[in-house]
């Protein structure tokens, strides 16, 4: 193998070192979260918004509109919650849950609670994120331009192959960390999904569960809101399809079978 292939795999090596690098977050303390971050974490900025719907339907301030929208329903009442808020703002007119969750006061809400979340280590920053894909983007064009260049093959190609699938593999890295993944896994654990709805009186408990389980939760505790509004099957309440990689949407990134640990 050539010198010239070896500054070319060096190069996609130090991409990947960079990318790695950007990737790993610092856990630190964190105070309680409520049920929307914690539907964040678990489904994304579509689950979020669900829980802040159902907040809001429990209060009477919105409701299921047309063709499987939510429309207001009087004002958002007593509550200081800013992505409640920015939801119930963005409802000048019945929306269905997809285009709600991309309202500007809507994602501005969001985007402040990323930054919390981020702030506490339980996400990835949406900047260091979009750079070490970038970066991990860039391996195989540079070990394939190594090849091309050199003209290297054997075992250039068996060696070439070590960083593209690496950085495979981090592009699954989900936007979530693994102290969120364990805060989830221990909130399940500590708080099952009941076997019927009656075994649950606190409009608090129906928000946790429903941050927790998403489709599961709505369907039992909200069976014709969360049908008739379009809350059930879509993408960002399925389980773990933002803590794992699993069902990402575009502004998330890649569809991935498995999430990688950090």
């Amino acid at each position: 193998m050539t010198m010239g292939m070896w500054w070319f795999l060096g190069a996609a090596v130090g991409q990947l070192v960079l990318a790695g690098l950007l990737l790993r977050t610092r856990s630190q303390e964190r105070p309680e979260l409520p049920p929307q971050a914690l539907a964040l974490l678990r489904g994304g900025p579509r689950a979020a918004v669900t829980v802040a719907l159902v907040a809001l339907h429990q209060r009477g301030a919105v409701a299921a509109g047309r063709r499987g929208t939510i429309r207001a329903n009087g004002g958002a009442g007593r509550t200081r919650d800013p992505l409640q808020l920015g939801v119930h703002r963005s409802l000048q007119r019945a929306l269905a849950l997809r285009v709600l969750a991309t309202r500007p006061k809507a994602r501005q809400a969001l985007d402040a609670l990323r930054g919390e979340l981020g702030r506490t280590g339980l996400l990835r920053p949406p900047g260091k994120l979009k750079a070490a894909r970038l970066l991990l983007g860039l391996v195989p064009p540079t070990v394939a331009a190594g090849l091309l260049t050199t003209g290297a093959s054997g075992p250039a190609l068996a060696l070439g192959a070590i960083p593209v699938l690496a950085a495979a593999a981090l592009l699954c890295v989900p936007p979530t960390t693994r102290g969120a993944r364990r805060l989830l896994a221990n909130l399940r654990a500590r708080h099952p999904l009941p076997a019927h709805r009656r075994e649950v009186t606190d409009g608090r408990d129906v928000l946790l569960y429903v941050a927790l389980y998403g489709d599961p939760a709505l369907a039992m505790f909200l069976p014709h809101f969360s049908r008739d509004g379009g809350l059930l099957g879509r993408r960002g309440n399925r389980e773990d399809g933002y803590a794992t990689g699993r069902g990402w949407n575009p502004d998330n990134g890649p569809a991935c079978t498995s999430g990688t640990p950090d």
